[in-house]
């Protein structure tokens, strides 16, 4: 304890055991003058400096005792995102733009789909071509000297036909998202959460939506050029996306 006179400023230490109890006034040994002993003052900062002490270690035992009895948490299983599932790219999505991952991951353009659909025409032309001449000349499905026979077989040759492009699209859209022309330009339908398109859903793209797209002179399928998304009527209609891979 520091006593300080404050009459010639002389300042010495003692020990406060060494106080008499209730001595409230001092004899400055320099200057002979007495003054108040600020014992009071003292003893009600060291009992404010207690009690704060006693508050912290109140305050800190709960805590410690509760991260003593808490459990370790336990390790969370990695989980793999929707744009990593089934086969779709490993493209990260853009966190705090986008609510579907999916719609982060770069898409088809307008010309990129046209190429693709250029290139299944083609093939579609050819398997109809090479399979339809079979079935006009193996005469199987003609009464020979029936009347409208020729009649019977174009139509029969033309049911074929269609039958054969729907079962293209319908079959590789189904089977793994891409028809040889979206091979070729690395391009591949999938569904809106990334996952892989079934074939049912397929069947639905590729005939009644893309009817729809065709029927209103072809607007359904303009849509890709100013979607944000680039998706066709049909696609909405699907619930699909034409990503780039």
């Amino acid at each position: 304890m520091k006593l300080t006179c404050p009459h010639c400023e002389y300042s010495r230490t003692i020990d406060p055991q060494q106080i008499p109890a209730g001595t409230i006034r001092v004899k400055c040994p320099l200057c002979a003058k007495a003054f108040e002993l600020p014992q009071q003052q003292d003893q009600q900062e060291q009992n404010e400096t207690q009690e704060i002490g006693e508050s912290v270690r109140h305050d800190e035992q709960p805590q410690q005792q509760a991260e003593e009895d808490s459990p370790a948490a336990p390790q969370q299983p990695s989980v793999n995102k929707p744009w990593q599932q089934n086969g779709a790219p490993s493209h990260p999505p853009m966190p705090g733009v986008y609510s579907n991952p999916m719609d982060a991951v770069p898409k088809a353009t307008f010309w990129m789909r046209a190429v693709a659909t250029l290139v299944d025409a083609a093939i579609v032309f050819g398997l109809q071509m090479i399979l339809g001449g079979i079935l006009a000349l193996a005469g199987t499905v003609t009464v020979v000297g029936s009347d409208g026979g020729g009649g019977e077989t174009a139509f029969i040759v033309h049911f074929f036909s269609y039958l054969i492009s729907f079962t293209y699209y319908i079959f590789f859209t189904g089977y793994c998202g891409q028809t040889p022309g979206k091979m070729v330009l690395r391009i591949k339908v999938v569904r809106q959460d990334g996952s892989p398109i079934s074939y049912g859903r397929a069947a639905f793209r590729e005939v009644p939506a893309k009817f729809l797209s065709g029927i209103i002179f072809g607007i359904g399928y303009l849509m890709v050029i100013f979607d944000e998304q680039k998706r066709a009527l049909h696609d909405r209609l699907a619930d699909t996306y034409v990503i780039k891979l």
